[in-house]
């Protein structure tokens, strides 16, 4: 059983500690915001992929084919976040950050609800890329936490209605099209986020 005193220093030390670990956190925070810059490279590479899924739905193949097109561009993700992240100078690994397994977490756990995207695959496959970009959409939601940023946070609740309401009333390529192109303005806001923080 704990004295006391004990706990006299429990009760006046708590507050300091929550203080000190909050502080710790928004270190932490803003460390992964710089060194990552927000996940920039991945919003650029997002840029290249939805132009890659519109160019297949321009095709004249079966929409069961240009839907098999659409997750093989999806593939080319990392590769090309890889790449901007070279030409940008961001740390893509962020080692000595354990926020960083926080990020990754956040990416892997859009794999759980590509399951969906499948099933709509086989199920309604002229509705598969609109169900794909209320996915990507609603990802990025935990993101607007761990970048501290409001495009994040906008974004994550604006793509998936968007996408919705776009693509109930228009062909997969008009949704491809707008969501480059609001992929483009994402990355500026996030640029301009970016510059604020240095």
């Amino acid at each position: 059983m704990l004295s006391l005193e004990i706990w006299q220093i429990i009760f006046i030390f708590a507050p300091k500690t929550k203080q000190i670990l909050s502080m710790e956190l928004n270190e932490l925070i803003k460390d992964c915001s710089k060194r990552q810059k927000k996940g920039l490279h991945f919003i650029l590479a997002s840029i290249v992929i939805w132009g890659l899924i519109l160019i297949v739905h321009l095709t004249g193949m079966t929409i069961e084919q240009k839907n098999l097109f659409t997750f093989c561009c999806s593939a080319v993700l990392f590769p090309l976040a890889w790449m901007f992240s070279k030409w940008l100078k961001i740390d893509f690994e962020g080692k000595g950050n354990p926020l960083t397994k926080a990020g990754i977490l956040f990416s892997i756990n859009q794999l759980l609800y590509i399951l969906i995207v499948m099933w709509v695959f086989t199920a309604v496959p002229e509705k598969m890329v609109m169900v794909y970009a209320m996915v990507f959409g609603a990802h990025l939601m935990p993101f607007s936490w761990l970048y501290q940023s409001k495009s994040y946070l906008v974004l994550s609740i604006f793509i998936p209605i968007f996408a919705l309401v776009i693509g109930l009333m228009y062909p997969p390529q008009v949704l491809a099209g707008l969501m480059a192109i609001i992929e483009v303005v994402f990355a500026i806001c996030l640029f301009h986020e970016c510059k604020k923080m240095q």
